[in-house]
């Protein structure tokens, strides 16, 4: 009888997993999801309408600082991708000229940069995949190196950007500062973002010294792609007309401002609202921005972008979570892993285990984010005794290994949705070359030094080297179980 209600409680996860995997969107799951475990909550726990709408609604409001912050980043994010600072971080790196030896890794470098500028890997890679794979055509370069040097950049900001969704999104369900997870992780990133680009350097060295530049590769691009990308991500044809024309290098400054005020600490909110002022500012003076009333329609399409998806379907993730919390639903998970592991370190590890399966089972990694997320979370809470600082260091590595594992494991998941979309659009505009998923894996250098690093780290320990990255060990956090033993020793 205790199995089936353990089982009864933790079937809204899989309806939600189930409605996800059929193909419906995460905004529809999530609330139908929903519905049915306040029906769960009813049969099991006889609960009351309004006690499961209070434990609902308590959860959504934690997530209110959240949604302030989603709609800030994907204002933003707009801002940064029409009025010239994605086109002047590019033309500045391409502005050297462009080798088979260096397309591969200057590609990468790009769409790292950009992605953490715009907050999307999506719109990185249908922006810079025009160029790069036809400079690559032009030069003799590696064409698979290129565009998985590229599809692995793209996931950098998705990772670690302030505006990604992904990164407010796994911080939000964690309960953990944006800026607070971006600081835990940035040497780990930047290691892993230098160690990357060395190996690819490494792998272009007996390539061609062929040159060409961004005009000559956008150039070759044929309308009918430029009407796919219109249709698939209508930024990135504004931006590929930006790196043609040119824009003056001073436009990279917003992007530099939003850096260094988050590596000094400044509250996430700050950050964003300086971002968007700066580049409207220095759009004015660049030309890029005609108005103050057209830059205001860029803020207003970023807040209808985060409104009309993501923040709805986080305040239904968000009351979601607060009932399968309210029924202990996640116990059995809890109780069986916490049989398995034997330290905080191994426990730790099986999140981040956890977390890649739930992507390749999920094949998409908001999903996974967000089915995901609350049970790691539920595993630490319930099982790890340590102080409030040490648990805290321990929700922002459950935060990480939910978008890490999630972005870059997407990656190495050939039926993910993010490599559909990455063979696509390499197919669309570079239609020379018959792309498959798998091989482009194989190329993905970005993708497995991160995902091997951070789950290696986390169960050796060597992440205490890592400044800022190292998780607090024993006996500063310990099992609860360990604890119950002590305790029946000593009696």
């Amino acid at each position: 009888m205790g199995f089936l209600m353990g089982f009864a409680k933790l079937s809204p996860v899989f309806v939600m997993a189930g409605l996800m995997i059929s193909g419906m969107d995460a905004l529809l799951a999530a609330p139908l999801a929903t519905v049915y475990a306040a029906i769960i909550a009813v049969i099991t726990e006889k609960l009351k309408f309004n006690e499961i709408v209070d434990c609902a609604v308590e959860n959504v409001k934690e997530m209110q600082l959240v949604f302030f912050i989603l709609m800030l980043a994907y204002a933003m994010a707009e801002a940064f991708m029409a009025t010239g600072v994605g086109a002047s971080i590019i033309n500045m790196a391409l502005s050297l000229g462009m080798t088979a030896k260096t397309v591969a890794v200057t590609g990468f470098i790009v769409t790292a940069i950009l992605s953490v500028a715009t907050g999307t890997s999506w719109g990185t890679f249908a922006a810079c995949a025009p160029i790069f794979l036809w400079l690559n055509h032009i030069v003799g370069g590696h064409i698979l190196l290129t565009t998985a040097a590229i599809a692995g950049g793209a996931c950098f900001g998705d990772n670690i950007g302030l505006i990604s969704d992904t990164t407010v999104v796994s911080s939000g369900i964690q309960k953990v500062e944006v800026i607070h997870r971006i600081r835990h992780q940035g040497v780990w990133s930047i290691l892993c973002l230098v160690i990357t680009a060395a190996i690819i350097f490494g792998l272009s060295m007996g390539l061609p010294n062929t040159t060409a530049n961004a005009s000559d590769a956008i150039s070759q691009i044929s309308p009918d792609v430029m009407d796919y990308l219109a249709n698939k991500k209508p930024a990135a044809v504004t931006l590929l007309n930006q790196v043609k024309e040119g824009v003056p290098y001073y436009m990279i400054i917003p992007l530099l401002i939003v850096l260094v005020v988050a590596v000094k600490g400044l509250p996430t909110l700050a950050c964003l609202g300086l971002g968007i002022i700066s580049s409207l500012v220095l759009g004015l003076v660049a030309g890029t921005v005609e108005n103050v009333s057209s830059f205001l329609d860029l803020v207003y399409t970023g807040f209808e972008g985060a409104g009309s998806w993501v923040i709805v379907m986080m305040m239904w993730v968000a009351a979601f979570g607060g009932i399968m919390g309210r029924i202990k639903a996640f116990a059995p998970i809890s109780n069986l892993i916490s049989s398995i592991v034997s330290n905080v370190r191994q426990l730790m590890f099986a999140n981040g285990l956890l977390s890649i399966l739930g992507n390749a089972a999920l094949s998409d990694e908001m999903a996974q984010i967000v089915t995901i997320g609350p049970i790691i979370k539920s595993l630490t809470d319930e099982n790890v005794e340590a102080s409030e600082e040490d648990m805290y260091k321990l929700r922002l590595r459950n935060a990480t290994f939910g978008d890490a594992l999630g972005v870059f494991g997407s990656q190495l998941i050939p039926w993910h949705v993010y490599m559909g979309f990455y063979v696509a659009i390499a197919s669309a505009v570079y239609p020379l070359h018959e792309f498959v998923a798998i091989e482009i894996i194989k190329h993905n250098v970005m993708a497995m030094v991160a995902v091997g690093s951070i789950l290696l780290l986390t169960l050796t320990g060597l992440d205490r080297f890592i400044p800022l990255f190292g998780l607090p060990s024993e006996p500063q956090v310990k099992l609860k179980k360990h604890n119950k033993k002590t305790i029946k020793e000593t009696a």
